[in-house]
């Protein structure tokens, strides 16, 4: 059974950091891409940054570029994000997503095949 687990949410002041962490399990992950969307309250659900199975290639929304970095401590199936200097505007679920194509999420149009069930993430002015 395919487990997608996020952790790492929390209440954070304006100007703070967070480091959200999302583990898959449960079957060969091998060449599947993962990323982080987030829901924030009243909007749509948007990709913030996706990473591919190796490691070495990342991409993000413009909003958070500069700020938010993805990334993996090996080639694997686990991924964090980092997130500094959060702003109000980032209050919202943060979900873990896999998929099998890196392109597609940047493209767009993401493929996912599981997701995770989120972690809230609240900033406070």
């Amino acid at each position: 059974q395919v487990h997608v687990v996020e952790s790492g949410g929390g209440l954070v002041q304006a100007g703070g950091s967070l480091r959200l962490s999302c583990a898959a399990s449960g079957r060969d992950f091998d060449g599947y891409s993962m990323a982080w969307f987030r829901e924030p309250p009243r909007k749509d659900r948007e990709m913030v940054a996706v990473i591919d199975w190796s490691g070495n290639r990342t991409d993000y929304a413009d909003s958070v570029k500069g700020r938010f970095t993805v990334f993996k401590t090996s080639a694997g199936n686990t991924m964090y994000l980092q997130m500094n200097n959060l702003k109000p505007e980032n209050t919202a679920v943060y979900y873990c997503a896999v998929g099998r194509s890196f392109t597609h999420f940047v493209d767009g149009f993401p493929r996912i095949d599981y997701w995770g069930e989120g972690t809230l993430v609240t900033v406070s002015a």
